[in-house]
């Protein structure tokens, strides 16, 4: 069993920035697909970025060029830099974790709210 935790999010003003942080508590993080990914009232949830474990990385239109994921093996831990956030990306973020054995984990969210 692996467990997640989430931090970082927050309320910030319309074209600011943030940044999460998970926790991963698997023993073979650097083998994992790491993603993120964000579900807003009434809404899907939705993917956000993703990150496997030879550094590659995706993004969906709607936050490419403004969201960064990052990771650090050396922590377990795996990032998303926010700029330029709009109110449109108000949501709860959820940090994914997909072993190299397929087996997928979510952390307890975090609520970003992007409001001036």
């Amino acid at each position: 069993q692996v467990r997640l935790v989430e931090s970082g999010g927050g309320l910030v003003q319309p074209g600011g920035s943030l940044r999460l942080s998970c926790v991963s508590s698997g023993r073979l993080f650097s083998l994992s697909t790491m993603g993120w990914y964000r579900q807003a009232p009434g809404e899907q949830r939705e993917l956000v970025a993703t990150m496997n474990r030879a550094g590659t990385t995706d993004y969906p239109e709607s936050v490419k060029g403004r969201f960064t994921i990052s990771r650090d093996n050396s922590k377990n831990t795996v990032y998303l830099q926010m700029t330029s956030l709009k109110p449109d990306d108000t949501a709860v973020y959820y940090c994914n974790e997909q072993t190299f054995n397929k087996d997928t984990y979510w952390g307890q969210g975090t609520q970003v709210t992007v409001s001036s």
